[in-house]
Parts: C-alpha cells; sequence; structure tokens
C-alpha cells in the first residue's frame, strides 16, 4: 500500500470510528511507525480534514448540522464535573477547554468529551495525574467550544450552567 492509499484508508478509520483511535494503534494498523501516521495526519489537515488529536486518539469530525457556540464560564477547581455534567446531560459536546493567558495569549486544550463515559474517562485520566486544569491559572476564568444537536439544547445547557452560576 502506497501513502496515498494509507491516507485514504486512514481517513475510512477515522470516519467510521466512534472513538478516537491511538496513533500507535493506526501505526500497527498499516504497518508504519507512529510518525508516519503522524505525518499522515499533518498532510490530511492540511488538505482540510478536520482532524483533532486528543488523549485517547484522533479522530474525525465531519462538518455536520450541530449548533456551535464558545461560552465564557468560571468556578472553582471542585465543581469542574458538575460544568461538564450539565453540558453532557443535554447532549452537549465539550469540543474544547481555552484560556487567556497574559503571557502566552489563547492556549487551547482539546478534550472532546461527549457522553458521560468521555467525561469518566477524562476526570480518571485528570485525577490521576496531579495536576491542575488550564482554568485555574486565570482564576477559574475559561471558555468550551460546545456543540448541540439543535438550538435548544444549547439554550438548555446555557440556562443551567447560568442557574448554577457558572456562565459569566
Amino acid at each position: 500500500m502506497n501513502s496515498k492509499e494509507r491516507r485514504e484508508k486512514l481517513i475510512i478509520n477515522l470516519k467510521t470510528s466512534n472513538y478516537p483511535i491511538k496513533g500507535i494503534k493506526l501505526a500497527k494498523l498499516y504497518g508504519v511507525t507512529r510518525q508516519v501516521i503522524v505525518k499522515d495526519i499533518a498532510i490530511l489537515r492540511a488538505k482540510g480534514e478536520n482532524i483533532i488529536a486528543t488523549p485517547d486518539g484522533y479522530s474525525l469530525i465531519e462538518k455536520n448540522n450541530r449548533y456551535r457556540d464558545v461560552i465564557v464560564t468560571k468556578h472553582s477547581n471542585e465543581d469542574l464535573k458538575r460544568e461538564m455534567e450539565i453540558i453532557v446531560k443535554y447532549g452537549g459536546i465539550i469540543e474544547d477547554v481555552i484560556i487567556s493567558h497574559s503571557v502566552y495569549g489563547e492556549i487551547t486544550g482539546s478534550i472532546m468529551v461527549k457522553n458521560l463515559n468521555d467525561l469518566n474517562k477524562f476526570l480518571e485520566r485528570y485525577n490521576s495525574n496531579d495536576t491542575i486544569p488550564l482554568s485555574m491559572l486565570t482564576n477559574g476564568i475559561h471558555m468550551h467550544t460546545i456543540s448541540s444537536i439543535d438550538k435548544e439544547s444549547m439554550q438548555l445547557i446555557k440556562k443551567e450552567l447560568k442557574d448554577e452560576g457558572f456562565l459569566v
């Protein structure tokens, strides 16, 4: 298989997978190194494919009719789980977390939490790594790009976040 064929199959794998796929798994599947996969991903991104890297692997985000918005929230470290539960409860996807740092500018971390299972895995990684969330660098103020199936779901998410005192 040549590199063009591998990239075509790589796109098919990412499109048909319901979960992110680790680079090492893709490398084994195609009999190449992980570095070759990283290069393929870079080439595919340059051609316009919306491939993101998450801690769980690569995902292809297809252009669809989901309603997207960026929200600004503020909460303590202890309220992290509650904020995320509200978003996924209404079918929202937490695509990323963004902070505006006084020295480094905008810093974005891709998280792609789509459901409670993803949330639990995210929290497990967070709790086991003895780390702090990006939002703690900005006194709890941060942004999320979130998407929902429709405008009504987005409104429900925002309403509950506001009711909980999270929305800025």
